[in-house]
C-alpha cells in the first residue's frame, strides 16, 4: 500500500521548481488584470487568454498538472492572509493581491509533497495537462482543458484526484453549456456555442462525443440565428411536413 511521505528535494531542483511556480503565479496575477472581453473567433472565447491560460488552460500545457496539484495543496496549507506578499486591496482590485509569499509556512512542504506525489506515480513534473485530465468516450481518453476557479481559470473543470492511482479520475463536473455571443455591426449576432458533454447519451449516435472532441480541441459550434445564416449552413437539412388529404 502506498503511503504519503515528505521527500527532500535537491537544492537546484527546488530552486527551478520555485521559479516555475512563481512564474505561473505571475501569469495568474496578470490574467486578473486583463479586460473581460470575450473573443468570438472559432478557436477561443476566454477573457484571460494572455494570462494563466498559457499555463493550465490548454490540454498540451506542460507543467500544468504540477502547478494544479501544488496550488491546491498550498491553498489548503497556507491561510489566505499569508499567501501573498501584497494582500488584496479594495482600492486597487486589479493589481492586488500579488507577489507570491514563498516564505510562507507550508510553501516548501507543499512543493515537496506534490513533487513526491507525481514521481511516486511515475508522472513527469512537466507532464501535459491533457494526459491526466480527461473523459472516456468509446473506450478512448479525450483530453479536457480547464481547471478549478482558485487557479483563476474561467473554464471551470473539476476532476477528482485518485491518491491510490496517483492520477485524476475521469472528469465528472465543470463547464457544460458554453456560449460566446457578440455583434459585428450587423443585425445578426455572432455566436459560438458548445455542449461539452455532447448532446446524445446514445453511444451509437454520432452526437455522443462530437462536441466533447471539439471541446478538447478548443473548437466551437457556430450558432445560426438569422435566415441567411441558417440557409448557408453546410449541414442544413430541410424537411417539409404537409398534412395528408
Amino acid at each position: 500500500m502506498r503511503t504519503c511521505t515528505h521527500t527532500r528535494i535537491p537544492a537546484r531542483t527546488r530552486t527551478r521548481l520555485r521559479r516555475l511556480v512563481v512564474a505561473a503565479v505571475a501569469l495568474l496575477t496578470a490574467a486578473t488584470a486583463l479586460p473581460a472581453a470575450a473573443e468570438t473567433g472559432e478557436r477561443r472565447a476566454h477573457p484571460s487568454h494572455g494570462g494563466l491560460s498559457a499555463v493550465i488552460r490548454y490540454t498540451g500545457s506542460r507543467g500544468a498538472l504540477l502547478f494544479d496539484r501544488f496550488w491546491r495543496k498550498l491553498t489548503a496549507a497556507v491561510p489566505a492572509a499569508q499567501l501573498w506578499k501584497v494582500p488584496f486591496s479594495a482600492a486597487d482590485p486589479v493589481r492586488t493581491p500579488n507577489g507570491l509569499n514563498t516564505d510562507a509556512p507550508g510553501f516548501a512542504t507543499s512543493l515537496a509533497d506534490v513533487t513526491a506525489e507525481l514521481r511516486a506515480a511515475g508522472i513527469p513534473l512537466d507532464a501535459r495537462l491533457g494526459e491526466h485530465q480527461f473523459v472516456v468516450r468509446d473506450g478512448r481518453r479525450i483530453p479536457v482543458p480547464g481547471g478549478t476557479e482558485s487557479l483563476g481559470v474561467w473554464n471551470k473543470v473539476e476532476p477528482v484526484w485518485n491518491p491510490a492511482g496517483g492520477c485524476y479520475s475521469e472528469v465528472t463536473s465543470g463547464s457544460s453549456y458554453i456560449q460566446a455571443v457578440g455583434w459585428d455591426g450587423g443585425r445578426c449576432p455572432v455566436a459560438r456555442t458548445l455542449l461539452t458533454y455532447s448532446q446524445s447519451s446514445d453511444v451509437g449516435s454520432p452526437h455522443h462525443s462530437d462536441q466533447t472532441r471539439l471541446f478538447s480541441r478548443e473548437k466551437w459550434v457556430t450558432s445560426r440565428f438569422c435566415e441567411k445564416d441558417i440557409l448557408s449552413s453546410p449541414a442544413l437539412k430541410v424537411v417539409r411536413v404537409a398534412e395528408r388529404r
